[in-house]
């Protein structure tokens, strides 16, 4: 609210600021004198808060406002939907649930909550990279909000390596000029990343684009140590699904190209019920769109010489990772707000990890003025 009020202009914001009741007139940004031991003191000013803010979007619904103005006003409508509920007798108290792409901070409303693992998280953003495995040299530097996924950024981190999507592989050589070699199917690059980046769809864009997928895919797994997908026979061609009892189910189309294979009734006097479902509904299979692409690569990945080159390349990434981790301001803690410019800062960073690298390896320019 005091972000809104700021940004108005001093008429409109005497006009505002005669719509609020809450009390203390919003005159500065420390925490209203009240007794916060006291949970119905906490609750009246959650509730008069709640209808200033609505008042005066209200007073701003229909009329023309700058660019800042705008962006306070929506900013204030989104936290107050996303935090706070109404009760049926028109009070408003802190909701019970946490909204989908939640605003954490008022202050740098990009910033979202995000997750290392399921029982370590943090709030902010995200750093990746790319890297040349043989120089070690940093190729591209991406940040996203704490909360996307990983996978968002390979189009942006391979830029270098990714035709764009309306072209062809490139052969390596071409029919106009007899002394290039001939053209190849061998794919010119590999890729390497992690199982957060390896999604069948990062996994299709490789494969379309000629790169050598060495994205590490997550297995199936289901809870409890029960059956995984693996263990049931996907006949996408004949659209159905077999589970370790030999019962089949077929696929029925769901939403976005995700397929649905139900075995219901047959999983009540199934004998291996225990050790494949707890549903009192039976169990489900869901097969996506690039099931076949994850499938093929979950079969590369068991193959001894894959494991090798990916053991032998993938680390690297990881300690350039750590080198840049090594500053607490600037590497593990963001020293600006906003993606953009987090996101410049970070990109700085990798250029320092690229002249220390070269430093350290005596490279030399060779440039003569």
């Amino acid at each position: 609210m005091l972000g809104l009020l700021s940004a108005a202009s001093k008429e409109l914001e005497q006009e505002l600021r005669e719509l609020c009741t809450s009390g203390d007139d919003y005159a500065n940004s420390s925490k209203p004198q009240i007794d916060w031991d006291d949970k119905e003191a906490r609750e009246q000013l959650i509730d008069s808060r709640a209808h200033d803010a609505r008042a005066v979007l209200a007073a701003l619904d229909g009329r023309e406002l700058d660019l800042v103005l705008n962006q306070a006003a929506e900013l204030l409508a989104r936290v107050t939907g996303q935090d706070l509920e109404e009760t049926e007798d028109g009070r408003f108290r802190i909701a019970r649930r946490v909204a989908r792409d939640r605003v954490i901070s008022t202050v740098d409303p990009q910033a979202r909550h995000g997750h290392k693992t399921s029982a370590r998280s943090f709030d902010g953003y995200k750093g990746h990279i790319a890297m040349d495995p043989d120089s070690e040299i940093v190729t591209a530097t991406a940040v996203t909000p704490g909360n996307a996924g990983d996978a968002t950024v390979v189009e942006e981190l391979l830029t270098d390596i990714l035709p764009p999507e309306s072209s062809e592989p490139v052969a390596t050589g071409t029919a106009a000029d007899p002394e290039a070699p001939a053209a190849s199917n061998e794919p010119a690059f590999e890729a390497f990343g992690d199982s957060a980046y390896g999604t069948g769809k990062v996994v299709d864009r490789l494969e379309r684009a000629g790169v050598v997928n060495l994205m590490k895919v997550q297995s199936p797994h289901a809870p409890a140590g029960r059956f995984s997908k693996d263990n049931f026979i996907i006949d996408l061609e004949a659209a159905t699904v077999t589970c370790p009892n030999d019962i089949t189910a077929g696929l029925q189309m769901q939403k976005d190209g995700i397929r649905l294979a139900r075995f219901g009734d047959a999983c009540t006097a199934c004998l291996l019920r225990s050790q494949c479902t707890a549903s009192p509904s039976g169990r489900s299979i869901n097969v996506g769109p690039y099931e076949a692409q994850l499938t093929q690569a979950r079969e590369q990945q068991r193959d001894p010489g894959w494991k090798q080159r990916y053991r032998a390349n993938r680390p690297k990434v990881e300690r350039k990772q750590a080198h840049m981790m090594r500053r607490k301001h600037g590497g593990r803690r963001a020293r600006v707000r906003g993606e953009e410019r987090v996101g410049q800062d970070f990109a700085w960073l990798g250029a320092v990890q690229n002249l220390l690298r070269m430093a350290n390896r005596e490279v030399r320019s060779t440039f003569r003025g």
